[in-house]
């Protein structure tokens, strides 16, 4: 446990630190703090921190600098965060959903400086239309359309040829039996009622039905805005092996869909800081994100990624305002909302 003199100067340290990027000698955390200490009282004290694994002191430095631990006990003890302080609340255009996911990436990058990433909406597999279109000889083209109006669609190479009327025949069948059902439940009712088909049909039917889960799952399902920002960031940009770790999170996503998901399983703002946890392997980064909801239930996630050494009390303010915003978004663009 810290004493209220040791907390008072691991903030103005972190604050400090955050602000300038530099390590903070005990002269400026003096000024920093506001406390009358000597000198040598403050340095016993960063000492202390020091012990606790809660500051570092890099070689080429007298000053010290944060570590994830101390990064976390401000993050969780010492935060303030008026979400007043961002006056004006922009808008997000709610005509299309991916639209607005791509919106609120743009949105929480350029509020932000730093990365925005929306997790988007996990798509309904059930469909209530479903069209095929002979391209050519042995293809042709699976067209689906979901309860939301979401439309897929993905080009089938098949075995045989098809006439564009045996294509229609399948369709309708589709559309009579089948409507308002997930892709997965058709495909288990096809392989029940394939008997009463014939076997050209039902042949097609599989195969476009398979087609048909294949797209339906395609989805991007992490958006990611700003990830140039991190050019600017003296962290990143002073070593080129930091910036390569981060922009290959970027490009697998697994590991920001397994983070992301974890953040949609808990109410408001999480911070995840970098070196904690397997969740983000990497010291130099942190994340912020927050569940976002449509029609009251959490469906998503936004987030944004920067340094360990961001202004965290603004992030979070960015955060849960763009999680409202999406929500809102999203919930009043329903069909028949």
């Amino acid at each position: 446990m810290l004493d209220d003199r040791a907390k008072l100067l691991l903030k103005a340290l972190v604050e400090r630190y955050i602000a300038e990027g530099q390590p903070v000698g005990s002269r400026t955390l003096s000024r920093a703090s506001g406390l009358e200490l000597s000198a040598a009282t403050i340095r016993n004290v960063m000492a202390d921190l020091e012990d606790l694994g809660l500051i570092a002191s890099p070689h080429t430095s007298a000053g010290r600098v944060p570590t994830a631990r101390g990064y976390r006990l401000f993050v969780d003890t010492m935060l303030t965060a008026q979400r007043d302080q961002i006056l004006a609340t922009p808008s997000l255009a709610a005509d299309q959903p991916q639209k607005v996911i791509t919106n609120a990436a743009q949105l929480l990058s350029n509020l932000s400086h730093f990365v925005g990433v929306v997790m988007a909406p996990r798509r309904s597999s059930v469909f209530r239309h479903i069209e095929f279109l002979r391209l050519s000889e042995k293809r042709f083209l699976v067209i689906i359309v979901t309860p939301d109006g979401d439309v897929q669609n993905r080009v089938v190479f098949t075995a045989q040829d098809y006439t564009q009327s045996q294509l229609i025949e399948a369709a309708n069948f589709l559309n009579a039996n089948y409507a308002g059902m997930a892709i997965e439940q058709v495909r288990e009712r096809l392989k029940a009622e394939v008997e009463s088909l014939r076997s050209e049909i039902a042949t097609l039917m599989r195969t476009a039905v398979d087609a048909s889960s294949e797209a339906m799952s395609e989805q991007d399902e992490v958006v990611i805005s700003g990830e140039r920002n991190l050019l600017q960031v003296q962290d990143f940009s002073s070593d080129m092996s930091h910036l390569r770790r981060a922009f290959e999170l970027f490009e697998q996503k697994t590991q920001l869909m397994r983070l992301l998901d974890v953040s949609s399983q808990a109410a408001g703002v999480r911070i995840f800081i970098g070196g904690e946890s397997q969740v983000v392997p990497f010291e130099e980064l942190s994340i912020v994100s927050a569940p976002y909801e449509v029609d009251g239930q959490v469906v998503g996630t936004v987030g944004v990624i920067g340094p360990t050494r961001m202004p965290y009390e603004r992030m979070i303010q960015i955060v849960d305002i763009t999680s409202k915003l999406v929500s809102n978004a999203l919930s009043h663009n329903r069909p028949g909302s």
